[in-house]
């Protein structure tokens, strides 16, 4: 097959036309959507004959690309429904309901104290146990035949560089000049054509420091820095929906994924991705890679944080695909089609756990999610504040989504079905659920122990003793014995000691879960901000501190 160059023509005055979205071009390449266009012009200085296998062969020159980018004229995203969005935390209806509900359990104590009060720990024990089993029952099918998606490092490289889509990588960073520059390395480690790579990395305009750090590494063609203006609510996922709005490339054809200001991808993630999705129907939309923790070993927080995200990714999510339930996704390394993303409404900007809300939309829009054997490393935190304030905004975006999914109970039956509504329920809105209930039940088994008060006998009769020891012992033995397994499976012996101690991870769990509580009431978007770099010592971070 040769290939031969069209006649010499004169350039013209008049602009070409996008033939993606009609926009006039002057240039090689549309401004908007960043879609090639030939102009009129003479032809490039080469041999006439060229044939079709040496082309494709030689390296492809990169567009330059404005280093630095303020988004005044980014393409506007399709609009999120107020039903689907949490920038109001009740609806009116959620209000009436729970002042009614308030009101019934108010009469009920007045009339009789002692059966409102067993009432109420026997429907917290029913959920317990309804929460303990459909959890076992996910465990138990991701260990039996794991709904895992795997890609050959074969396969990944095989494809050819002229037939992958652009592939657009947000990347939010917020005060992490220490760590852009590794960032910005672990970027050039992927494998994927540069001229097919549009990398936006998303910085606040008032973040100077970050953004000097930025562009101090002098990043490649393919690497926008784009300054986010100040703008209420100031979160993750308003940065990447401004990210979203300028990628380039095909709509139809286009793929976009998240990674963190810590990560590390694997190299060939973004081709395995695309591998997966030409093998994969259209209704799969997301694909949701693995996530680990280069620092497992640091401390014992950082050993139950690695315990606990194995379990995650490994066991739970791949059960939840099995049984076909909505998947609460991951914060960084999920794939999305870009054309079902934004048909979607993206990111809510008021969630502060976007990534479990857009899966459970994705879910109601009538996608799926995949979960890709492919893993990026992250980096645990060390630091029992930060864990906090991490922990308690996973756990108020949790709550947020629950409320937002829950305004028209009806509906989401319907789009989810009957065992998606359940597992949601019980995925979803049990996690912070069970988190705040806890205490409640540790005071009164160590105030029976201590000192053996009447009430508390009064609490639990026979028969509902019993059913609370049952969850109390199985329970118990059910969550440490997965976290065992989990353990065994990241393949770390000192993971499993940390396993057998995880009783005081739900201490702290807890802790984080009542202040998710507080928070939800007076700063529902509030997005506390989590510090990396702390894996390093301490000596390397305030040379990194002082060269930012």
């Amino acid at each position: 097959m040769i290939i031969r160059f069209p006649a010499s023509q004169p350039a013209s005055d008049e602009p070409a036309a996008c033939a993606n979205c009609g926009f006039p071009v002057m240039g090689s390449f549309c401004r908007r959507c960043g879609e090639s266009v030939t102009p009129l012009a003479p032809a490039p200085p080469v041999k006439p004959l060229i044939s079709a296998w040496e082309r494709l062969r030689r390296p492809v020159s990169v567009r330059p690309a404005r280093r630095t980018l303020v988004p005044t004229q980014a393409r506007h995203l399709p609009p999120l429904a107020d039903e689907l969005s949490a920038r109001q935390t009740f609806s009116g209806a959620q209000v009436i309901v729970a002042r009614l509900a308030g009101v019934v359990l108010l009469l009920a104590i007045v009339v009789n104290a002692g059966a409102t009060f067993v009432g109420l720990i026997a429907a917290a024990t029913l959920f317990y146990l309804g929460v303990l089993t459909y959890r076992i029952r996910t465990f138990a099918k991701a260990l039996q035949d794991p709904a895992v998606l795997s890609i050959s490092d074969d396969v990944a490289g095989a494809i050819w560089d002229c037939s992958l889509p652009t592939y657009t990588v947000l990347v939010p960073a917020y005060r992490e000049p220490e760590v852009i520059a590794d960032l910005l390395a672990e970027i050039d480690r992927i494998e994927y054509p540069r001229d097919r790579l549009d990398v936006k990395l998303l910085l606040e305009a008032d973040d100077e420091a970050t953004i000097r750090a930025a562009e101090a590494t002098r990043p490649g063609p393919h690497i926008q820095i784009v300054r986010i203006p100040h703008s209420l609510p100031q979160t993750k996922p308003k940065a990447l929906n401004i990210g979203l709005a300028l990628a380039r490339g095909r709509l139809s054809t286009g793929l976009v994924t998240i990674y963190d200001a810590e990560d590390r991808p694997d190299p060939l993630q973004l081709r395995r991705a695309v591998a997966a999705f030409r093998g994969l129907g259209s209704e799969v939309a997301c694909l949701q890679a693995k996530l680990a923790y280069h620092n497992a070993d640091q401390n014992m927080i950082t050993r139950w944080f690695t315990v606990e995200y194995s379990m995650w990714f490994s066991q739970l999510l791949p059960g939840l695909v099995d049984q076909q339930a909505p998947i609460p996704l991951g914060g960084t390394s999920n794939h999305f089609r870009r054309a079902a993303l934004e048909k979607v409404g993206a990111w809510d900007p008021y969630n502060v756990t976007e990534d479990a809300d857009l899966g459970i939309r994705l879910h109601r829009a009538g996608y799926r999610t995949r979960v890709l054997e492919t893993t990026t490393l992250e980096e645990a935190n060390s630091d029992f504040v930060n864990w906090v304030k991490q922990r308690s905004r996973w756990y108020k975006g949790y709550m947020q989504t629950w409320l937002v999914h829950m305004r028209n109970p009806v509906r989401l039956w319907r789009e989810l079905g009957p065992r998606g509504f359940l597992s949601f329920n019980l995925f979803v809105g049990g996690t912070p659920l069970l988190a705040l209930l806890n205490p409640l039940f540790w005071a009164l088994t160590a105030l029976w122990f201590i000192v053996r008060p009447d009430f508390v006998e009064a609490l639990f009769p026979a028969w509902l003793y019993y059913l609370s020891l049952l969850c109390l012992v199985l329970g118990n033995f059910v969550f440490v014995y997965t976290s065992m397994v989990a353990a065994r499976s990241a393949g770390s012996p000192k993971l499993v000691l940390a396993s057998v101690l995880s009783p005081i991870y739900w201490v702290m769990m807890s802790i984080a879960a009542i202040k998710a509580l507080v928070q939800l009431f007076h700063a529902p978007s509030l997005w506390e901000k989590t510090f990396h770099g702390l894996d390093k010592p301490q000596a390397e971070q305030a040379r990194e501190r002082a060269a930012a």
